[in-house]
């Protein structure tokens, strides 16, 4: 059935998803070319928005429904590249639905960060909010949110709760996993340079480290250093580390920033790597494969994590789902050539 062009404008997610008998989300999807659709309903929901002719306009959908058709991403800024990364999955999502992104910068370190973010709530009137980390993991916005009603997806590596909605990272059993690696290459002498204290994935990824290196049992020497996800960071703690007596064989550095200064660091000073020193880093930004040597590290699926978090967050605004289950995100270790047997010596 074809309908008129001129009423097309008013077709919405909610009718081509009730024409073709599946959910928001799965039509989200199927726009999105998610892979968690099956063939036939990819192609019977294809073939609604076809005939139904939708396509996404805000202007006009805001006038059916009363709603802005804006979605705000909050965030600090700690990492750029894992920042970057999110809001582009979260910008392909909103425009197969045609929403736009307003993007509220906040600072972690601001005591009065909830109520801010309560504030922007208020004069915007976005239809729901993506909490980027680390500022997700305060626990005082979740509150804050549910309070106001407002549909909300935290990214995070630990559960916080009351957030309608969340993405978690398991940060912890990937550095555990990253742990045991190098304990399988035969290293014993082995450091770790952490970020920041008080943010929840430095702590998680120091916590699944240490307690992988505890659980071996093994006779081991480890060294630690704080780091602020920093290149200047990196550099300091790698010029420590590096003029020990006993300098350690591997090098694990919580993200890929500060594991491409220590690979600086050692080239400098002479250090063959990875002969005479693993490296190790974490996140698989595009610089991990650009140095050399290629970087061992820890891939978070950033932009799929970001498209997953706005078809939540689409889904509880379209359906008025209140909360929807909590997904845990698996990461992988990728072995690249700067991980090594450790030297014999």
């Amino acid at each position: 059935m074809r309908i008129d062009p001129a009423a097309s404008m008013a077709v919405t997610i909610d009718d081509v998803a009730r024409a073709a008998g599946v959910s928001i989300r799965t039509v989200s999807r199927v726009l999105n070319d998610s892979p968690k659709v099956g063939d036939e309903t990819r192609l019977a929901v294809q073939a609604i928005i076809k005939d139904l002719g939708y396509s996404p306009s805000s202007r006009a959908r805001a006038l059916a429904s009363g709603r802005s058709y804006l979605i705000a991403v909050v965030q600090d800024d700690p990492n750029a590249h894992v920042i970057g990364v999110l809001q582009r999955g979260i910008v392909e999502v909103c425009s197969q639905h045609g929403y736009e992104l307003v993007v509220h910068p906040v600072r972690f370190d601001d005591p009065d960060v909830a109520l801010d973010i309560e504030r922007f709530v208020h004069r915007s009137r976005v239809d729901g909010l993506i909490v980027l980390p680390p500022t997700s993991e305060i626990a005082a916005i979740p509150e804050r949110l549910s309070a106001l009603g407002v549909p909300a997806v935290g990214i995070a590596s630990i559960a916080v709760s009351p957030y309608p909605s969340m993405l978690i990272s398991q940060e912890r059993a990937a550095s555990a996993e990253l742990a045991r690696h190098l304990l399988d290459l035969g290293h014993r002498r082995i450091a770790m340079i952490e970020g920041p204290p008080h943010f929840r994935s430095a702590q998680e990824r120091k916590a699944g480290f240490l307690a992988a290196l505890t659980a071996s049992g093994l006779p081991l020497e480890v060294e630690l250093r704080t780091g602020d996800y920093g290149f200047e960071s990196g550099l300091a703690a790698a010029e420590s580390l590096l003029a020990l007596e006993r300098p350690p064989t591997a090098i694990f550095a919580c993200n890929d920033t500060m594991a491409a200064a220590v690979v600086k660091t050692a080239r400098e000073a002479g250090v063959s790597m990875p002969d005479q020193l693993s490296v190790a880093g974490f996140d698989d930004a595009d610089l991990a494969s650009m140095i050399s040597p290629s970087l061992t590290t820890i891939r978070r699926p950033l932009r799929d994590m970001a498209k997953t978090a706005t078809e939540q967050l689409l889904t509880m605004i379209h359906e008025r789902t209140s909360t929807m289950p909590p997904e845990s995100v698996h990461l992988s270790l990728i072995v690249r050539r700067s991980t090594a047997p450790a030297p014999t010596v």
